[in-house]
């Protein structure tokens, strides 16, 4: 039997059995699970930076903390086993059934803390697990999996509940992907792998790139904005997906908040500059960021592109005229890097927005720093993202469960035109099915309708619809 198979037929096996748990089992496994990942918070944080070389270390504990304990408080009380809901003057009672075993990626920016999320989501909807991990960061997320599958099975959980591949090969995980016992996809990564799961046929949760743009209007507090920016930028030095990549203002408030990014350590680029940060930070012949920038601070990056900027230096900033591939630092770079628009007016800020969105953002997130309600408003109807979020950091506002009451997560989903099958936060809910219970009406109502008015064609639609209201 070949690996894919022994790992499948496991994950098999197990989901039958952990369909017989009942909720307080359920319960138990998952605080245990999130005890443990809450303990191992540091050792997996620096495990997981010396292993990538991205980030900063007390930042990843950061994010291990959102992903345990502010994922945990979300979802300990739901109720994700038998009835989790009803509806009487409906007759319809909801029943909670889990989707079977799933396979997911943990990519290399957040490894750690995307796959102590993944287990506790899945672990709480009794779904077997079975890991892919980024080979740049194979050895902390298996780490990751291995305590937390110790943590699971002291607390009863079936044995293969979470499983890990340790060197998959391309053929393995085809394998894997196609057979039908395979219930779902978590596909978090390139654009490349996320294409390739939702290809194989089996059903795929996917996620989109997120180049978010934020717009800082006429009536924000700039101070308060730019410290915004700054905290959510700098945040593991912008790794992760949902971190600004444009910042967009008026002519009229421009000089203020250029003013306001330098004192806080902001650097703007050169137009020689920028174009040698450009060289390294993007690859235009594949279209996507340089992996040797993820994660990386401003002076090992200014250092890199052969420039020199001022000490203290920890956001590099690019004043641009366009977006699109001739502008590389307009795309997502996940690094202490920022575009940088200047606009005229209101109009041309959102349509600057719309573009940066449209290039590789299209429905993950977008920021607005205003105190203008129909402003507000406007901007959401008219961005292209799934999370509009208001005078708060980007990254930590996406997370969802600290700014916001978006359902933590660590899988950002972007709909149909970032490629996805919905725009949420995932969370235990996407990781069920749920049968619905419905009971026979007293009065069925078509058994109270005329159907020899249908096959009638001389009678209008208003007066079908007449009788209809009449009757019902």
């Amino acid at each position: 039997m070949s690996r894919a198979q022994d790992v499948l037929e496991q994950a098999a096996t197990t989901a039958q059995q952990f369909r017989t748990f009942d909720q307080d089992q359920t319960d138990d496994i998952v605080r245990a699970v999130y005890l443990r990942a809450l303990d191992r918070r540091v050792e997996l944080a620096k495990m997981a930076q010396e292993e990538t070389g991205i980030g900063v270390w007390q930042h990843k504990v950061i994010k291990n903390v959102i992903a345990a304990q502010l994922v945990y408080e979300h979802i300990k009380n739901q109720r994700t086993v038998g009835v989790i809901a009803e509806d009487d003057p409906a007759g319809i009672v909801e029943v909670a059934w889990p989707v079977g075993p799933i396979l997911v990626y943990i990519p290399v920016t957040n490894p750690t803390s995307t796959t102590i999320f993944k287990i506790l989501i899945s672990m709480k909807t009794r779904n077997p697990l079975i890991i892919s991990p980024h080979q740049a960061a194979r050895r902390c997320i298996i780490a990751a999996a291995e305590t937390l599958y110790e943590a699971a099975l002291d607390a009863g959980a079936p044995e293969h509940c979470i499983q890990w591949l340790n060197k998959p090969s391309p053929e393995t995980l085809d394998e894997i992907m196609n057979d039908r016992r395979l219930a779902l996809i978590l596909a978090t990564g390139t654009n490349s792998l996320v294409n390739k799961a939702q290809r194989s046929g089996s059903p795929t949760i996917g996620v989109g790139p997120g180049n978010v743009p934020v717009y800082i209007g006429a009536t924000a507090d700039v101070p308060f904005a730019v410290e915004s920016i700054i905290e959510s930028k700098l945040l593991d030095n912008g790794s992760i997906c949902a971190s600004e990549q444009a910042v967009v203002v008026k002519l009229e408030e421009a000089d203020q908040v250029i003013e306001e990014f330098e004192r806080h350590g902001g650097y703007f680029l050169s137009p020689d500059e920028i174009e040698k940060v450009g060289r390294i930070a993007y690859d235009r012949e594949r279209r996507i960021m340089s992996a040797t920038v993820v994660g990386q601070s401003a002076q090992r990056i200014a250092e890199s592109a052969g420039i020199e900027v001022p000490e203290g230096t920890v956001l590099l900033l690019a004043r641009l005229e366009g977006v699109g591939p001739d502008y590389p630092l307009s795309a997502e770079i996940l690094a202490p890097i920022l575009a940088f628009y200047v606009e005229e007016d209101f109009d041309g800020s959102i349509r600057r927005c719309t573009e940066v969105t449209g290039f590789g953002g299209a429905g993950h997130t977008a920021v607005v720093y205003s105190n203008n309600d129909e402003r507000i408003e406007y901007f959401s109807q008219v961005i292209n993202a799934g999370r509009i979020l208001v005078n708060m950091p980007s990254t930590q506002g996406a997370l969802g469960g600290i700014y916001n009451s978006l359902d933590p997560s660590f899988t950002l989903s972007c709909g149909s035109d970032g490629g996805n099958i919905t725009m949420d936060n995932i969370t235990t809910r996407h990781l069920l099915n749920t049968h619905r219970i419905t009971r026979r009406r007293p009065n069925p109502r078509w058994m109270r309708f005329d159907k020899d008015d249908y096959l009638n064609q001389s009678i209008p639609a208003e007066e079908i619809e007449r009788q209809y209201n009449q009757n019902f």
